[in-house]
């Protein structure tokens, strides 16, 4: 729990690139994890158990994930965020303080929601469920999950289509409804957002591809006029 009360009012950066991308070298991953941490981050999202690894070398918090080298094509639909229990285990071994993973009602490849927190639970560490309505949020709640994260939101078919904003109203919606850690996180692009975000009730705020991903900051602006 030590680690939840110093996420508290925290800024997390999610330092991850896909397999192909040039940020995925171990070197240029390395720097990204060490320049976010010059900037204030208080705690890493990483993907893989190998950059679960590295993050640990920076003495902060580490939430850790495991996705697909490339999202498959019915990607609203299906489980890809930590599915399975050995997926579980991995991140386990590398050391990761937090297990982030797909809370959502769809079905999973080999066990169910219970069964991946009550394994993370066994092994000492904090559950995280990455959800996208509120009914999934009210839902992990129930089976034990320690954090609840918006990240979902917008990416299911449950959710509907995804904005340009963070989506605030279901933040305000989770604070109000459950008495576990909120965190916001998809589509913060301001520093605005997280003003708001806290001001909602925000346990924590996780960015991503506004701090992290080069070419998606250069698209939007390349885009402006279009």
């Amino acid at each position: 729990m030590a680690i939840i009360d110093y996420l508290r009012g925290k800024i997390v950066v999610s330092s991850q690139a896909m397999p192909g991308e040039p940020f995925y070298d171990e070197k240029c991953m390395h720097a990204m994890m060490q320049s976010v941490i010059n900037g204030g981050a208080a705690a890493l999202r990483v993907a893989g158990a190998r950059d679960v690894k590295m993050a640990k070398s920076f003495n902060v918090p580490v939430i850790g994930l495991t996705k697909p080298d490339k999202l498959p094509e019915n990607w609203r639909s299906v489980v890809y965020i930590t599915p399975t229990l050995d997926d579980v285990r991995e991140l386990i071994n590398a050391g990761a303080d937090i297990i982030a993973f797909d809370g959502t009602s769809r079905p999973r490849p080999d066990c169910t929601l219970n069964d991946i927190i009550s394994e993370i639970h066994s092994h000492g560490r904090l559950a995280m469920a990455d959800i996208s309505t509120l009914e999934e949020g009210l839902n992990c709640a129930k089976l034990g999950a320690d954090i609840i994260s918006t990240t979902l939101a917008g990416y299911t078919y449950e959710s509907g289509e995804a904005g340009e904003t963070p989506d605030f109203e279901l933040l305000e919606k989770l604070v109000k409804t459950i008495d576990k850690p909120i965190i916001l996180e998809g589509r913060i692009w301001l520093p605005e957002d997280i003003k708001q975000a806290f001001e909602l009730g925000a346990f924590s705020v996780v960015i991503g591809s506004a701090i992290t991903r080069p070419h998606l900051i250069t698209k939007r602006f390349v885009n402006f006029n279009k």
